[in-house]
């Protein structure tokens, strides 16, 4: 196949998706555009790969995940005898994610993680829970080992009795030490966990959560078996540098039908008036930062975000 035929396949699998994937994505009064990206060295030769990392480019898929993904339309290619332009690649097998250890993951945690409060201190992390949201993470940002040490296990002590499931951002050991039921960690601290201490926190059974931002990152992340996955940015968000564009909801449905052999947590910029949309996906929770903290009354936002999520089951 010469290259003007590798174009063509390219041009119809931009046309076939370019509307979902390649769109102007809209929240409130934000909206990014997902621009075309350059095109990244090719690692193979195959028409259907070549095709996919030109198209995936040009839909704005940043390099690591359009190479991920024309090697997910190549192995997709090669099992079903064609290339399918209509068939966006959602099979775990094309993306390396099938055969791994059961006995190498971390513990199991809800399926359905509900609505999930992101809080700065100890003391929302208690009022949230009181207040009846099913999952708490503790993000609380210091440089005071002793500090965080006091506020990890004042997070703690705040969900006895409560029910809720409480995650510890960042904080690995402290969380340990304190018999928090979680921790959960970004896509850069899986550079500075070693080995050993992921070993140990899968044997202490203590649940592990991680944060992806795009196809290989998931696929990173697959690597270790966490307890769960985050799927973001959804959409725009000004409470962290993203190094990514927001993801969208065409790719959240994408990477939810990928990832659904684990529970998936889905952030970033997701108000009230989009949990319909969200929940539509098949995310079995949503989790929210601003809507709780910077509510005028959080229980009773609680309350209300809680009846959203028992509306949109």
């Amino acid at each position: 196949m010469d290259s003007a035929e590798i174009q063509a396949l390219a041009q119809a699998l931009i046309h076939q998706h370019g509307a979902a994937f390649g769109a102007q994505l809209h929240h409130d009064a934000n909206s990014v555009e997902l621009t075309p990206q350059p095109v990244p060295p090719a690692l193979r030769g195959e028409p259907a790969y070549l095709a996919a990392l030109e198209a995936c480019s040009a839909l704005g898929f940043i390099a690591v995940d359009a190479e991920t993904l024309a090697q997910a339309w190549q192995r997709q290619s090669e099992r079903s005898n064609q290339f399918d332009v209509t068939h966006w690649p959602d099979e775990p097998r094309d993306f390396g994610l099938s055969g791994a250890d059961p006995a190498q993951a971390f513990a199991h945690c809800p399926r359905n993680l509900g609505l999930y409060g992101v809080l700065p201190t100890a003391e929302w992390v208690g009022r949230m829970a009181r207040a009846g949201v099913p999952t708490v993470q503790l993000r609380f940002k210091s440089d005071d080992k002793a500090a965080v040490a006091r506020e990890i296990k004042a997070a703690v002590d705040a969900v006895k009795d409560t029910g809720a499931h409480l995650f510890i951002n960042d904080h690995w050991q402290g969380a340990l030490d304190a018999g928090a039921y979680g921790i959960h960690v970004g896509q850069e601290d899986l550079d500075v966990i070693g080995h050993r201490d992921l070993e140990t926190i899968r044997t202490s059974g203590t649940r592990f959560g991680v944060s992806t931002h795009g196809y290989a990152e998931m696929v990173r992340a697959h690597a270790v078996q966490p307890s769960y996955i985050a799927l973001g940015a959804v959409f725009p968000t000004t409470l962290k540098k993203m190094a990514t564009a927001p993801q969208g909801l065409a790719r959240l449905a994408a990477y939810v039908r990928l990832m659904k052999q684990y529970p998936l947590v889905a952030i970033g910029g997701i108000s009230e008036d989009m949990f319909p949309a969200v929940r539509a996906t098949g995310v079995g929770s949503v989790a929210v930062v601003r809507a709780l903290v910077n509510a005028p009354d959080p229980e009773a936002a609680a309350k209300h975000l809680l009846e959203r999520m028992q509306a949109t089951a």
